[in-house]
């Protein structure tokens, strides 16, 4: 296997708009771009920039309708006729949205196929994790799924256990949903409690389809205001142990910010240190059961000056296996450019938010609101991987 490292990229990306106000707005992903670039890194030595090239009806169809497809096609001639959750505040319909996001899907399956195939280790695509989408539905921001389909494409290949890591502050309900039934994929969602937040699943008790892929699904869900301590506890105390009784052959990570404390769609408390901490340990996970192999996708984050580009930089950072010290200084110049843009939110100046990433391991003996949800999820899954939900070792 190559121990390159590659990053789907192309401005065409940015194609993927839904206009005005609406929180899922490409300059995120551009400000990412120019940040990492201006860091030097997407010039490390062993990364590589791929352009993606569209997803046709071939690929598309394994994780959704024909119909779908033509009605998403139709959309832009019909905007309130078509249904299929296309036409709405969340899923608006925009000049080209079909060839926008058969893009972004497209980029990456070319991540998975890069991944696959050993000419790159690791494969990042920030574009990407539209987790939301159904399979005959938009929903949630997401057209077509593209992480369903990536991973779709990877069993067509032949590969035999495939896991899914979601940290995205919302469930990753497209994926699960599209894999509730089959036993070759392992999905794992960390996300604020259903509770009190979209889309309203991914409790604990969601563990598969209950006669075909049993504890093939799981599911954690935090408590508002958990912060990056929290999070990170309880990350260690059911991730990695499910993990690896699967033992995948791929991990394929939604490496979605909007748990940050400032995200204006949620009520979690991570700053962007604990964020670089989450794709260290999904990193550090992929070499301890994959050898290595891992598609890492964007997905939600909707602070777009002071949250995204940095976190999704810390991410490409990470997968190129050059780390950024936390305290880097921002260049003048990507500041410059922010405020060119008449952004509202000053730029930041620094790639850490000063965050406090250590954390004590979980234990049964403790009572709070974090360690129920950990107990909870535990306790629901932990028997399907011959693991001991009260033992702390597993």
């Amino acid at each position: 296997m190559s121990d390159s490292v590659a990053v789907v990229w192309d401005d065409s990306l940015l194609g993927y708009t839904m206009g005005g106000d609406h929180p899922m707005h490409p300059v995120r992903l551009d400000l990412t771009i120019r940040l990492a670039d201006s860091l030097g890194v997407l010039a490390r030595p062993r990364l590589e920039v791929v352009t993606p090239t569209p997803a046709g009806p071939e690929l598309l169809t394994l994780v959704h309708d024909p119909g779908y497809l033509e009605a998403v096609r139709r959309a832009p001639e019909d905007p309130h006729g078509v249904g299929h959750g296309l036409g709405t505040p969340d899923n608006p319909v925009f000049p080209g949205m079909y060839d926008a996001a058969a893009l972004i899907t497209g980029g990456s399956v070319r991540a998975a196929e890069l991944v696959s195939t050993g000419r790159a280790q690791h494969a990042v695509n920030i574009a990407g994790g539209l987790h939301h989408a159904m399979r005959n539905a938009a929903s949630g921001f997401c057209v077509f799924n593209d992480a369903a389909v990536a991973i779709a494409w990877l069993l067509g290949q032949g590969w035999e256990r495939i896991a899914y890591v979601d940290l995205d502050v919302h469930h990753g309900d497209g994926v699960q949903a599209a894999f509730y039934d089959d036993p070759r994929v392992l999905t794992v969602s960390v996300h604020q409690t259903p509770l009190t937040l979209f889309p309203g699943t991914g409790f604990p008790e969601e563990t598969g389809h209950p006669e075909k892929a049993l504890g093939s699904a799981v599911n954690l869900a935090l408590p508002n205001g958990t912060d990056d301590s929290g999070w990170l506890r309880a990350f260690t105390a059911v991730v990695p142990s499910v993990v690896r009784a699967f033992q995948p052959e791929i991990l394929v990570t939604q490496c979605g910010c909007d748990a940050h404390h400032e995200d204006p769609l949620a009520d979690l408390g991570l700053t962007v240190d604990g964020q670089r901490a989450s794709y260290r340990a999904v990193h550090d996970l992929a070499h301890e059961v994959c050898d290595g192999r891992w598609i890492a996708l964007g997905g939600g984050g909707y602070g777009l000056v002071r949250c995204v580009p940095r976190a999704w930089t810390h991410l490409i950072a990470e997968a190129s296996g050059d780390r950024l010290a936390p305290a880097t200084e921002i260049p003048q110049s990507w500041q410059d450019d922010v405020r060119s843009r008449g952004l509202r939110t000053p730029p930041p100046t620094t790639m850490t938010e000063g965050g406090y990433v250590g954390f004590h391991r979980w234990d049964p003996f403790t009572e709070n609101r974090v360690d129920r949800a950990i107990t909870r999820t535990r306790t629901a899954s932990f028997p399907y991987f011959g693991l001991d939900p009260d033992d702390p070792r597993d």
